[in-house]
Formats: C-alpha cells, structure tokens, sequence
C-alpha cells in the first residue's frame, strides 16, 4: 500500500497541472513543507504541534511553515527554510515535488504547500521554541474517510468542508487537514484503503 500511494503521489507531481494561486489585500504570504517520510517501506506525513508560545496557530498541529522573508529566493526556499529552522532537516535531503494551490486561512495569511520527499529524519532537532512534538502520519490513515468527520463552516462569503482527524489523541484539522486532503485528491488516494 506504501508503494502504491508513493507512485500514486509522483505520477500526480509529472505532470503539469494549473495551481490556484492567489493574492489577498492584507493576507500575509507563508509557505509550508508538506513532507512525505518514503522510507523502509513507510510512506507517512511528518507534522508538527505548535507550541502555545509561538506567535500564531498555538498548540495546533501543522506542517512546518511560517511567513515569507525578504531573503527567501520564492515559496519553495521559505518552506525549506522554515523545515530547518523547526526541525533540524536541511534543502538536500528534500525532493521538491511541486506546489499545491494556495490556501487562504481565517488567520490572515495566503499558505502555500510545498510538497517534498523527505529520505530521512534521523537527523532532526526539534526547535523547542516553536515546536512541542514531531510525529508521522501514515498517509494511509487519512484515506479512510472513517477516520475524519466533516462540518461546513463560512469564510469569505463561502461555505467550506472543514475536515477533523483524531490520530493518537491529537486533533488534526483545519488548513493542515484541508492540504492533506488536496494531495490525496491529486493523487487519487482519496478512500482508496484496502486497495
């Protein structure tokens, strides 16, 4: 199944699709890695829990990602700056795979999901300023729509899924949720469990 979902993500990244992209007036712009463990037979998504001592999103579960620098060369360069500042894992052990549309999120900001493979996390340290745990997911988990539980909520004038996933106790939701299930859908993988 690991394989399986692995192939199913890379043959979504070879070919060149429309991304939705946007601009907000007063939205801040932020990027975020959405890394995919590949190894040892695993494919799993690395997330994070905030800690409640960080600016924004306290206490929540994310991927690694802040605001765009002035330094940052593009999107991708702030999520991969981002993943090392809070977990250790430096740009050469990620393969960039491509960009999913942009996700603006109640909290003012325009997020855009970097997706990459991430070959190893034997060499992560956790920036303990920032963040509280780092934990895998197997991607398997979020395809089982048994898993998650969906309520329709109003942002921008729209009604929207809202997707919650309880994965050992922590609550997996919102942007972080919505971005996981925007991969899956690229790839196909969406309640795909059992293939």
């Amino acid at each position: 199944m690991a394989r399986t979902s692995l192939t199913k993500i890379l043959d979504a990244f070879s070919q060149s699709q429309e991304r939705k992209e946007l601009s907000i007036k007063k939205y801040h712009r932020a990027g975020v890695l959405v890394p995919i463990i590949a190894n040892d037979g695993r494919c799993s998504f690395l997330l994070t829990k905030r800690t409640e001592t960080v600016e924004t999103h306290k206490g929540q579960i994310s991927f690694p990602g802040g605001t765009v620098d002035d330094d940052d060369k593009d999107i991708t360069a702030t999520a991969l700056r981002e993943l090392h500042e809070e977990t250790g894992i430096t740009a050469e052990k990620v393969q960039i795979l491509g960009l999913l549309d942009d996700l603006p999120v109640p909290t003012g900001f325009v997020v855009t999901p970097v997706v990459g493979i991430v070959q190893s996390i034997d060499s992560m340290v956790i920036n303990k300023a920032e963040v509280a745990e780092a934990f895998e997911v197997p991607i398997q988990y979020f395809q089982d729509k048994s898993n998650g539980r969906m309520e329709h909520r109003e942002f921008r004038g729209s009604r929207h899924e809202v997707w919650f996933y309880d994965f050992e106790g922590r609550n997996i939701w919102g942007a972080t949720a919505m971005i996981i299930r925007s991969l899956l859908r690229r790839a196909g993988l969406l309640e795909m469990v059992g293939d």
